[in-house]
């Protein structure tokens, strides 16, 4: 059936914006929601769109998406399918070795050889098994919205238009995780484990349409990825500003401040804070900091706890729930985002929408979300820890200047950034990608619906799904491989040649997956 006997069949209930309903394919190579702003995005993003009146498959690998399929809001237009990896970083196991009866495939001994070889693998090969999981099913989905994966395997015909989400260039973390390496062993491990950032480069030059979250990560794009500016465009994303929201009945505790961080990662200023923490208490001994995150037993972080004595003034807590964290935000005088650098940071709007005064960095795109200095936020330089210090202790000193900044951060959050907003924004974006694809004459028209306006033999919406047995991948006539030491194709450079398996109906060829010649750059 072609898109017009599509449109011309039984009648669907219109979407929110007047037009018809899409069928949306929501990719994520990690969906955890609860550590990460990518799995955030996804459950977020995927239950407006529902709401929207949208059809939204998310499709994703271990740690699986939480989706809200619960929410009656959003229908029964929400559902998930698993498209498993080998989950080779699981906790308590990580960097483990598959046994020999879970390889199922070319792919998996490349994630395995990637992994050996120091790299990491996941967004090629999430990729490629996405690339066959939705080219054997041509015709299911009106548009791919990809959330960050940027691999070889996205490239080209993939069944329907592609629209993807970059929050923001890795390709940030890896410097600044570089310039924080102590030793050059770590620097040559850094360099090798960053390696796909050189795939992401030429991936998302051939990207017909980028979204991104800040007009700050929108520049990096254009400067560290060399993507065409007309092709990025900025769609905030937002706070779940019913969840986070003032609750007068949960008590504040006196000179808590609270923060969102990972203590490993340089990226996230937790160690300024650390030592802003120390100078602060020498004025409010009572100030004391709780990290939402996992605890380093090692580093600069644990370094500067002891160093200060401020094992008793600090504590980290991890696996809390949505309702725990919320409490435990609306319960601290003063909100901080340390960051040297965010691509958006939804800490910082998830504070402001409960209340909480935030002090925060102008690093990256902070400023963009937590507005100007002196009227929504407290904002200092990145990495400075004498004005952090400064900030927070005038926060902690005066009641009236909290009141004040956590009601007008609220305000503006309500204005700008929710995610309901964010959704309006991305489907407005899928239907200039969708008209695009139509009029360059990219999208086959053998979308087959059948009577009730959904796909012949479609399974019930809202449950959740395995991926079906992979398509087989053919190689081009006369490809030779790609390895690395390890005898794996490197995750860094394009597969100049595939594993051939069985003949199937439907084949991958090489020139789909090759990277563009004018994309060339080094890591």
């Amino acid at each position: 059936m072609t898109a017009e006997a599509r449109e011309a069949g039984p009648r669907q209930d219109p979407a929110a914006d007047g037009m018809r309903p899409l069928d949306i394919a929501l990719l994520t190579y990690k969906g955890n929601p609860f550590c990460g702003g990518q799995g955030v995005y996804v459950r977020h993003l995927s239950r407006e769109l529902a709401r929207l009146g949208h059809r939204v498959e998310v499709i994703g690998a271990q740690p699986y998406p939480v989706l809200d399929e619960g929410d009656h809001t959003a229908g029964a237009g929400l559902s998930l399918t698993e498209l498993p990896s080998l989950d080779l970083y699981r906790q308590p196991d990580p960097f483990r070795t598959p046994k020999r009866d879970e390889y199922r495939d070319w792919i998996d001994a490349l994630e395995v050889g990637t992994m050996w070889t120091g790299g990491f693998p996941e967004p090629l090969t999430f990729s490629l098994r996405a690339r066959r999981h939705l080219r054997a099913r041509r015709g299911r989905f009106d548009v791919v919205h990809d959330n960050q994966t940027l691999g070889y395997g996205l490239l080209g015909d993939i069944g329907a238009p592609l629209v993807t989400t970059i929050h923001h260039p890795v390709t940030v973390d890896r410097r600044l995780e570089l310039d924080a390496a102590p030793t050059w062993q770590r620097r040559m491990s850094l360099r090798r484990w960053y390696a796909f950032t050189r795939m992401q480069k030429r991936v998302a030059r051939r990207l017909p349409s980028v979204l991104t979250v800040s007009g700050s990560s929108r520049q990096e794009i254009v400067d560290h990825l060399g993507v065409r500016p007309d092709r990025v465009h900025v769609v905030h994303i937002g706070a779940d500003t019913e969840l986070f929201s003032p609750d007068p009945s949960v008590p504040r505790v006196p000179g808590r401040i609270v923060t969102t961080s990972s203590a490993d990662v340089p990226l996230k200023g937790l160690v300024f804070l650390i030592e802003a923490l120390a100078k602060v208490r020498t004025e409010h001994p009572g100030a004391h900091l709780v990290v939402v995150g996992k605890r380093a037993e090692d580093g600069p972080v644990a370094q500067a706890i002891d160093r200060y004595g401020l094992d008793g003034a600090v504590e980290f807590v991890k696996g809390i729930s949505d309702a725990e964290l919320v409490d435990l935000v609306r319960s601290a005088e003063v909100a901080c985002v340390p960051s040297l650098y965010e691509g958006f940071s939804l800490p910082a709007a998830e504070a402001m929408a409960t209340g909480t005064p935030l002090v925060a960095t102008t690093g990256g795109a902070i400023p963009e979300v937590a507005g100007p200095d002196g009227e929504t936020c407290l904002a200092v330089p990145p990495g400075d820890t004498g004005a952090l210090a400064v900030a927070l202790g005038r926060l902690l000193a005066d009641p009236g200047l909290r009141a004040r900044l956590g009601a007008a951060g609220r305000e503006r959050v309500l204005a700008r950034f929710t995610w309901a907003k964010a959704a309006e924004g991305t489907v407005a974006r899928y239907r200039e990608a969708i008209a695009r694809a139509a009029e360059s004459g990219s999208i086959a028209r053998n979308k087959g619906f059948a009577a009730a306006g959904r796909p012949a033999g479609a399974r019930r919406a809202g449950a959740v799904e395995r991926a079906a047995e992979p398509v087989p991948v053919r190689p081009a006539a006369g490809a030779g491989p790609v390895s690395t030491p390890g005898g794996a194709p490197a995750a860094g450079a394009a597969p100049a040649t595939l594993p051939a398996t069985a003949p199937a109906a439907e084949a991958v060829t090489v020139t789909d997956l090759e990277p563009d010649p004018e994309g060339r750059a080094t890591c």
